[in-house]
């Protein structure tokens, strides 16, 4: 898709060219014909050079866009000086070209439009101050040269309106483009927050779906018997409370060998705190199956009758269990530590 920018450069070209045909098609004499084309070979030079410079002829017809980049279409300031200068010489050589007897002719009173559409140019490759330098020079030569009455009336109001336009047309063009990267900015960050509430909305369905297969065949017993439960059926309640909780607290360790390890370290009649304290944010699916392997296998081998089990901020440890064994008296501060792993993160 042709993109605006393009199309943008080939009306100039097109413009400026059709200036410059309509220049050399003289009605009269003229006093030096070869400095005649002189100035109109180095007007088409320097409105070409402002056109073409920067511009990526590749990028502009593989382009899908429809936008103008606004970044890297602003002219460096020597096209800029090359610019004013030939907007400071042309009107003084064109006239000293055609004669003083015929200033007022059209092949005369071509460098208006010409330096005019020029401007405009340097308007639209982001440079506003000299092309407002060009028209302040444009007008003054064309004033001092043919009168303020016949400058105006030969075009140099006409040059004053396409520098305005082109200032204006920018301007809105700017804002459109800022507008529109604001609206893909808000879209982009809805999309991430209805992505977000997505998945968090599937998560507690989950969530819910597991404590309904694990708390609902308890509670229906429960309901059904008045709460008179035998041991096994008191066991069965612990453990899936136990179920519950280590759902809700660390549901990223959890897999179903983690989930029969904890229920068998349950029914032995040990209890297991399972917390997630982060840590393992960023890992991919195959770095939690190497930890929740060795979780499992160090909850297979414990006998302690209190387990810890947490993650670890640590960028070496992701996972602590700790294991502790309880004094003859009961539980107390001073249980002895009879199991310490350290589940160190998978090498990446």
């Amino acid at each position: 898709m042709i993109s605006i920018r393009f199309v943008i450069s080939m009306l100039g070209v097109a413009f400026t060219s059709f200036l410059i045909a309509r220049a050399a098609w003289l009605t009269g004499p003229v006093d030096n014909l070869p400095l005649l084309y002189t100035t109109m070979v180095v007007y088409l030079v320097s409105a070409w050079l402002c056109i073409f410079w920067g511009l990526s002829w590749r990028t502009a017809a593989r382009t899908n866009s429809v936008s103008v980049g606004r970044g890297n279409e602003r002219l460096p300031v020597w096209v800029c000086l090359v610019a004013l200068v030939v907007a400071m010489i042309l009107p003084p050589a064109v006239s000293l070209g055609v004669g003083s007897g015929a200033l007022t002719e059209q092949y005369a009173t071509w460098y208006i439009g010409g330096i005019g559409a020029t401007m405009t140019i340097l308007v639209v490759r982001r440079r506003p101050w000299p092309a407002w330098s060009g028209t302040a020079l444009l007008a003054g030569r064309s004033m001092f040269l043919l009168g303020p009455g016949d400058a105006l009336g030969l075009g140099l109001v006409g040059s004053v309106v396409w520098v305005a336009g082109a200032q204006f047309f920018t301007f809105a063009l700017d804002r459109a483009a800022r507008d529109t990267e604001r609206l893909s900015e808000l879209q982009r960050k809805a999309s991430a927050v209805h992505a977000a509430q997505s998945g968090q909305q599937r998560e507690r369905r989950i969530q819910v779906q597991r404590a309904l297969a694990v708390a609902g065949p308890v509670l229906g017993r429960t309901i059904a018997s008045g709460g008179s439960l035998t041991p096994e059926e008191r066991t069965e309640a612990r453990i899936a409370e136990g179920r519950l909780r280590d759902e809700l607290r660390g549901p990223r360790l959890l897999d179903e060998a983690v989930r029969e390890a904890l229920d068998a370290a349950r029914r032995r009649g040990a209890l297991v705190t399972v917390l997630d304290e982060g840590g393992l944010d960023g890992l991919d699916d195959g770095q939690l199956g190497e930890i929740r392997r060795e979780l499992a296998d160090t909850l297979r081998s414990a006998r302690s009758e209190r387990l810890y089990i947490r993650t670890s901020p640590d960028d070496r440890v992701a996972v602590t269990v700790v294991g502790r064994a309880a004094s003859a008296l009961g539980l107390s501060d001073e249980d002895s530590v009879d199991l310490w792993r350290e589940i160190e993160h998978p090498v990446r």
